[in-house]
């Protein structure tokens, strides 16, 4: 379980972290060989509730922030304490991002090895804040550390979206590649999807690989890295 109380942050922080009883899990995302692990997926995974039950009650509670530091500072914790070596994907929301004196807690905390480590993957909800996108990309930025696109595809994360953020990578969403190996249509979709995104010097995540078929029409078309049940079970 991770736990919080020796953080230097701000004591109505802390409280409302104190409420939290989490831990993580960690997928890992794979090069074209299916071996070399190119980062790992932290994946929240909350007591006594499912992670979509407990970001609902949260967002109905105007509390959002407080799983955005949660996760920025638990993953971290749990990345650290398993001794992984290769880059750590850290979900956030694209309405919010962490304050400036808990920025500085969390560079001091983390320090140095941070740089470079990092993949902050933006989720496709609930809405999209300017404000805080340009603060978290300067963050991100300084210290060298890469953005991801979450669930490209599947709605509001699409290439309008690509262009405004310019991210470093773009996970294709599982709705467009279940069955792709057997989807003509599909598989037009995924080639044009990638073919655009490496114009842009943009790598692709074929997400949610189930079968090897998958897979292999994936890899055929031109996807960089890959993540799903087929691979590797989050642990």
């Amino acid at each position: 379980m991770i736990y919080f109380d020796h953080l230097k942050l701000s004591e109505d922080i802390l409280d409302a972290l104190r409420e939290l009883s989490i831990d993580y899990v960690f997928q890992p995302i794979f090069e074209k060989d299916k071996k070399t692990v190119y980062a790992w997926e932290a994946l929240m995974r909350p007591k006594n509730l499912t992670v979509t039950d407990l970001i609902a009650k949260y967002q109905g509670a105007d509390k959002l922030h407080v799983i955005e530091v949660a996760t920025f500072f638990g993953a971290m914790q749990a990345y650290f304490l398993r001794g992984y070596t290769e880059r750590v994907a850290i979900n956030s929301f694209p309405s919010d991002c962490i304050k400036q004196e808990e920025a500085d807690v969390f560079l001091d905390y983390f320090g140095e090895e941070i740089r470079g480590r990092m993949i902050v993957e933006i989720l496709e909800y609930p809405y999209f804040s300017f404000d805080h996108w340009k603060i978290k990309n300067e963050s991100v930025r300084f210290m060298d550390n890469l953005f991801s696109l979450d669930d490209y595809g599947s709605g509001i994360n699409d290439m309008d979206k690509v262009d405004f953020l310019k991210p470093d990578i773009v996970k294709l969403d599982r709705s467009l590649i279940s069955g792709v190996d057997s989807d003509p249509g599909k598989q037009e979709n995924c080639k044009k999807s990638i073919e655009l995104m490496h114009e842009k010097g943009i790598k692709v995540v074929a997400e949610g690989i189930e079968t090897k078929e998958e897979f292999d029409h994936m890899l055929s078309i031109g996807a960089d890295l890959f993540q799903g049940y087929y691979l590797a079970r989050p642990k």
